[in-house]
């Protein structure tokens, strides 16, 4: 369990927040599922959700549209921290990125902006202010690992490592190709080559993965809720994952974790 309570370091994944036709729907899907409480920020913010576990913040959710405008697809977007929000933005311009929504400030909260890497995931900024960002991490309910996944392997973390001064850990095998993000020495993330069998329609992105307790338990939950099953629960070196999607359509994954002293 990793609880935080002061700005995240530049360049590791700070926050996620959903995007979704119907909030209310999200909110008993994930509500039942991780046990989040939700906090409605007013009519301000749009009726940005507050999503909580043990009385820190762990995600956000967003959506509703107008009667006459049809709804994007519900998905989940992963924030990487920055001190300097213009900074950074213009150095995602400088490096092939682009620019999808300018810094923009979240009240007191912050400053936050919309980016897609030269080929085509798309991410967050977000420049603390009073709010730093995720508050637990690495429990059940919580996120536990970000990771790009694109089409050009060598160019985004070419980007990445421009923008933000990541640093990689090789992680690649024959077929697979992997790396880790590092910040100041320490893994944050991953960045990996989509497979060629995975269909041409899916974009590059970022995924997001929570934690829990029981892998194949929660794939039973998600689908009772009104979820549904993508992949299977497959066994890895790190936990055993599955991915899946809520009751809107975003896809995420779940992993239960390996405890760092098991054998």
């Amino acid at each position: 369990m990793v609880t935080r309570d002061t700005p995240w370091p530049d360049g590791t994944p700070c926050w996620v927040d959903l995007m979704v036709p119907d909030p209310r729907m999200a909110i008993d899907f994930y509500g039942a599922l991780f046990a989040w409480a939700f906090a409605d920020q007013g009519d301000e913010t749009g009726n940005y959700l507050l999503a909580s576990l043990g009385g820190r913040q762990v995600a956000g959710v967003m959506g509703g549209v107008p009667p006459d405008q049809e709804a994007p697809p519900a998905a989940w977007t992963t924030y990487l921290a920055t001190s300097d929000i213009d900074k950074t933005v213009a150095a995602i311009s400088q490096n092939g990125g682009q620019v999808m929504t300018p810094p923009m400030e979240v009240g007191q909260a912050g400053k936050l902006a919309i980016a897609a890497d030269p080929t085509g995931a798309v991410f967050g900024l977000w420049q603390a202010g009073e709010r730093n960002g995720v508050g637990l991490t690495n429990v059940a309910g919580t996120l536990t690992w970000s990771e790009c996944m694109t089409r050009d392997h060598d160019r985004a973390k070419d980007f990445y490592a421009q923008v933000f001064g990541h640093a990689f850990d090789d992680m690649s095998a024959e077929g697979f190709r992997y790396a880790t993000l590092k910040v100041g020495g320490k893994v944050v993330g991953g960045i990996g080559q989509l497979p060629d069998e995975v269909p041409a329609d899916v974009p590059p992105h970022w995924s997001v993965y929570f934690a829990v307790t029981d892998t194949d338990a929660t794939v039973v939950r998600v689908t009772e809720l009104g979820g549904g099953l993508v992949r299977e629960p497959w066994d890895s070196p790190y936990g055993r994952l599955a991915q899946v999607v809520d009751n809107q359509g975003a896809h995420f994954q779940v992993i239960t974790a390996i405890p760092a002293d098991a054998p």
